[in-house]
């Protein structure tokens, strides 16, 4: 091949290179065939000694800016003189009526991809100190709504989304979904969590916290869920491009087998909420004391009194008791130490470590104050708890869904002696699921029906009056939220039907999937409503606020920590005379628990009569039927 044909070939070859790579490469090669055309018409006006008619010869500089402008300007060689200078000059307008229409046409192509590139979500966030929701699923406009109340103080906050869907769509949904976004701005990129080039697009290295949602089935295709959430952990952090700083990530896994791999990929960066896990053990603890999950959802909810983690450096060397009563307006409840342990309600007398963070329940962090004044007690208004002997208890489950085992054996660790559990299902496998159900101990006894638990004729002939507890579980393995939820309410009110004729209180507490469904289930009156993905969502906003959140629930939801209970007024004070909190929190102290708030059930009180974290200096008169929330060992 001759030279020139190589030279040729190069230059084809360089040319559909450039084809390819975008308009910037493109604009570079007509501004060289430009200047390639300026040069030589430049050159044939300077050897052929042309110009103007009537005017010397031209320069090869003068030359050449009469070309230019000709190529930028047809107009102007309308008023060319001579033959030979206009031919050139003709030539010369002719390329660059080409090339500046060339031009045109990748500008105009170049700004239309880049809008379509917008409207798709693939262009890269230049936020800093954003929040990040990875995934998709009903989960996350309540974690949205929840960071949007967190995020009121704080200037100019972000969230950015980033799941499969189509940008559009997400926007259009978050829109329909969450009425104010208040000073808080969403941004929507497509995309896959778990690729490393589209995780770099919503800017991890420059990001506050990272919210892991457990993706909803269509988006999972041929992995599960969890696989997802881990292999999203995994890209974050190990990737090669990732800040030296440690990211502050919240995660959702469903199934508790799957924690300890995700522990392992994430270390200590990730703090995880077991959705299964969360929803089963609130159901059981409320179960067993109405109004206890009103209780969780105001420690989880940024609209209430939240759960901090503060350095309070002045309690180095206090006994834990009198740390308690050192605040007026907040609720100390244990400390954490640097290595990430957490021990809540320790022993009285135990001596606060000077390397400790102070565990602190307060409307607000800017609310934690120590108290310099008197802490009035009246311990003559001290009560003595009676003793209440542990009695077997009888629990019926209507309805089932993959969190009934974990249910069954978190209930197995509680209750006495002699105990019954029934469970009542017409899901396809309910036989198979049974076989498979692991109680702790030999406390409780598994029976199970299968019936149509929408159905009143079935109701009836299990004696419902007869249990001490009724948990009514959702379908929600097999059907949509909305359907679930339906069936549900049919049972509840089926419930209420029967509960009148036999004219008795029957303790129900119903799983919910969808928090909007739950307004239509109060008219059904039953005891409590666990609303499971808003319990979720709540869990994980709170993580990714504060990093030893995750933690702390684990040791208030586990039986061998310290736990929250419902006790009776009567076995910390006097009833009927009116009393300061101060003297509530000393009662408790005395027995080794920590006072937490009350329950005054009254016709139309707010959030059921419970009140978490009042002032200390709040005075009441209890009567019987009122509560103490305490955290307590048993």
């Amino acid at each position: 091949m001759s030279k020139r044909g190589s030279l040729g070939a190069r230059l084809r070859y360089e040319f559909d290179k450039s084809m390819s790579a975008g308009p910037i490469a493109l604009i570079g090669w007509l501004a060289l065939i430009s200047l390639v055309v300026i040069i030589i018409a430049g050159v044939i006006i300077v050897a052929l000694q042309l110009g103007p008619e009537g005017q010397p010869p031209l320069d090869f500089l003068e030359a050449a800016w009469e070309s230019l402008m000709r190529s930028m300007d047809a107009g102007t060689v309308a008023g060319d003189t001579g033959w030979g200078f206009r031919a050139v000059s003709l030539l010369v307008t002719i390329a660059g009526i080409f090339i500046f229409s060339t031009l045109i046409g990748i500008l105009s192509s170049g700004i239309e991809g880049k809008l379509d590139e917008l409207r798709k979500g693939r262009s890269l966030v230049l936020e800093q100190d954003h929040t990040i929701i990875l995934n998709w699923s009903p989960s996350i406009f309540d974690v949205i709504s929840e960071l949007v109340v967190a995020n009121a103080s704080r200037k100019h906050p972000r969230i950015v989304v980033m799941s499969g869907l189509d940008k559009v769509e997400m926007e259009d949904q978050i829109a329909a979904k969450i009425g104010d976004l208040g000073n808080t701005r969403v941004i929507c990129r497509h995309g896959d969590p778990t690729d490393l080039y589209d995780l770099a697009l919503v800017s991890p290295q420059t990001a506050r916290s990272i919210i892991v949602l457990s993706p909803e089935a269509e988006e999972d295709g041929a992995d599960t869920a969890d696989s997802r959430v881990i292999k999203t952990i995994l890209a974050l952090v190990n990737d090669p491009r990732r800040r030296t700083a440690p990211y502050r990530i919240a995660a959702e896994i469903r199934d508790a087998t799957n924690a300890e791999v995700a522990r392992v990929v994430g270390g200590s960066e990730v703090q995880l909420v077991l959705a299964d896990d969360l929803i089963a053990r609130i159901v059981v603890h409320s179960s067993r004391q109405s109004g206890l999950s009103a209780v969780y959802s105001e420690l989880l909810d940024f609209d209430g009194c939240e759960i901090y983690t503060v350095d309070q450096p002045a309690l180095a060397g206090m006994t834990f008791g009198a740390a308690v009563m050192a605040y007026e307006s907040s609720t100390l409840i244990g400390f954490s130490r640097p290595d990430g342990s957490v021990t809540l309600n320790p022993p009285m007398d135990s001596t606060i470590p000077g390397d400790a963070r102070a565990i602190i329940i307060a409307e607000d962090d800017a609310a934690i104050k120590l108290t310099s004044g008197s802490r009035p007690v009246s311990r003559e208004l001290i009560a003595v708890p009676a003793e209440r002997p542990e009695a077997p208890e009888y629990t019926l489950i209507l309805g089932w869904n993959r969190r009934a085992p974990v249910i069954a054996h978190e209930m197995s660790r509680y209750v006495a002696p002699g105990s019954i559990l029934t469970i009542a299902a017409d899901t396809p496998d309910l036989d198979a699921d049974v076989a498979r159900l692991t109680v702790s101990g030999t406390n409780l006894a598994l029976h199970y029906v299968r019936t149509d638990t929408t159905s009143r004729a079935a109701l009836e002939q299990l004696d419902i009056a007869a249990y001490d507890h009724v948990l009514v579980l959702g379908y929600s393995d097999l059907m949509g939220a909305q359907a679930t939820d339906t069936r549900t309410l049919v049972t509840l009110l089926h419930l209420r039907k029967i509960a009148d004729q036999a004219g008795k209180h029957i303790n129900v507490v119903s799983e919910m999937v969808d928090v909007r469904n739950r307004e239509l289930a109060e008219v059904t009156k039953a005891d409590d409503f666990v609303v499971s993905n808003k319990l979720v969502s709540l869990m994980l906003a709170q993580a990714s606020e504060n990093d030893r959140l995750a933690a702390i629930f684990d040791d208030l939801l586990d039986e061998d920590g310290s736990e929250i209970y419902m006790r009776p007024a009567e076995d910390y004070v006097r009833l009927g005379t009116p009393v300061n909190f101060y003297t509530i929190a000393q009662a408790a102290i005395d027995l080794g628990q920590v006072a937490l708030g009350y329950h005054r059930p009254r016709p139309g009180a707010k959030a059921g009569g419970i009140v978490v974290n009042p002032p200390k200096t709040d005075v009441l008169d209890y009567q019987p039927g009122d509560r103490i929330i305490v955290l307590a060992r048993d």
